[in-house]
């Protein structure tokens, strides 16, 4: 992947403020704190175990993308992508953020009722100036015509974000979706 400069986003602050959940900072796992003393990788995904403000900002990135589409409002997303981002989805190339928030994710908000994610669970890594984060959920979609059946999928995402600055915003993102299988 091609080096990239770093950009300035103040409408991220905007979407983070309005979306982020409180989070408490602390030193990402694998990495030494400013005395030293280093935090075990084993713990970087253990429960309870403390974030690093890095962390905290993914995190916050993440969530604030899954919460504008379960509210069907994107308009403040591209903020959470930087503008040279790769988005790929169910096997396909969609470009960039803004070709597939214009040519495909907001045409298609026109036909929905309702979008809600459940049993999300996020994963976070995080190496220098890079995170990666892994992504399991299910979601519901409803139809603004009852006449459709509503879609219930299994998802994955998985995601490459970069801090440019101070700033950590989505590089690449890849997610798909199968049919929702309950447990017989």
């Amino acid at each position: 992947m091609m080096i990239r400069s770093a950009l300035a986003g103040p409408a991220l602050a905007a979407v983070l403020a309005a979306s982020a959940q409180a989070q408490v900072p602390a030193q990402a796992p694998g990495h030494s704190d400013a005395t030293g003393a280093a935090h075990s990788p084993a713990s970087a995904h253990a429960p309870g175990h403390a974030q690093s403000g890095d962390e905290a900002q993914v995190r916050a990135v993440v969530t604030a993308y899954k919460d504008a589409i379960e509210r069907m409002d994107v308009s403040q997303t591209p903020a959470l992508f930087w503008a040279d981002s790769e988005i790929f989805e169910n096997g396909g190339v969609e470009g960039s953020f803004a070709y597939y928030l214009e040519h495909h994710l907001g045409p298609e908000f026109a036909d929905l009722a309702g979008f809600d994610f459940r049993n999300h669970e996020m994963k976070v890594e995080i190496d220098g100036d890079t995170a990666f984060v892994s992504e399991t959920y299910t979601y519901h979609i409803t139809f603004k015509d009852s006449a459709r059946a509503p879609i219930e999928r299994r998802g994955a995402a998985t995601s490459v974000l970069r801090k440019r600055g101070d700033e950590w915003r989505f590089d690449v993102y890849h997610s798909s979706a199968r049919p929702f299988r309950p447990a017989a």
